[in-house]
């Protein structure tokens, strides 16, 4: 099993990388390789320094035509080398729970995907997924590559992976309970103005997701501060 998280840029800080890498150990009892993917060889080399000591392999995308989280789809490239089964989650979410049921969950056939927040969007949320790319990168990477310019219009990598791969058979999601959103409390709810969120942390919830802002260091959330770290 293979861990994978993508750090590129200067959106966020070293830190995060630590703080998930802690996170994953604490929260899984299931052997596995823990890889970031970045986007240069300076990056790589600034988080080793940072990191001694965690058993972290660092490597370093093959395409650098790719901007900002649109990165992600690199992941599903032969030339990421992620054999066998991969689970993924973005840097900005916090661990509450043990987690070896997303490892575990599916088939090695099948795409794994978390249903976004709002139900209506019928959309894929990219912030956790698991993939095997001996079927993957044929469903999302090549396909994207041969037609990359029909893309150009889409919001976000979620989109295109969503696009891709969700009308195939093997395709499935993990239970909803499982994730919950920082700002919106379940998938049902209204989605309120933020002068009316609440930050309450769903009791059935393995996984928070921050998506957009505000970011796992902003909040001032008590169960946030005591699994972040």
């Amino acid at each position: 099993m293979n861990f994978v998280c993508v750090y590129y840029g200067d959106k966020y800080k070293i830190e995060y990388v630590e703080k998930l890498y802690n996170m994953v150990q604490r929260h899984t009892t299931i052997p596995h390789k823990f890889i970031c993917f970045t986007d240069s060889t300076i990056i790589q080399r600034r988080l080793k320094r940072t990191l001694p000591g965690h058993q972290i392999e660092f490597r370093q995308f093959k395409h650098h035509d790719f901007e900002g989280w649109f990165n992600k789809l690199q992941l599903f490239s032969p030339e990421s080398n992620l054999v066998g089964n991969t689970l993924y989650m973005d840097l900005d979410v916090v661990i509450v729970k043990n987690i070896d049921c997303f490892f575990t969950c599916g088939k090695d056939h099948n795409f794994v995907g978390m249903n976004d927040f709002n139900p209506s969007s019928g959309q894929f949320n990219s912030s956790i997924m698991k993939f095997n790319n001996t079927t993957t990168s044929k469903l999302i990477w090549e396909e994207y590559m041969r037609r990359r310019t029909d893309f150009k219009k889409h919001a976000g990598d979620q989109n295109i992976i969503t696009d891709l791969i969700k009308k195939h058979k093997d395709t499935i999601s993990f239970p909803d309970s499982w994730t919950q959103s920082y700002k919106w409390y379940d998938r049902k709810g209204e989605r309120f103005h933020n002068s009316k969120w609440t930050f309450e942390q769903h009791p059935e919830a393995k996984v928070c997701v921050f998506h957009g802002s505000p970011n796992p260091h902003d909040s001032d959330q008590e169960w946030v501060k005591n699994n972040w770290k």
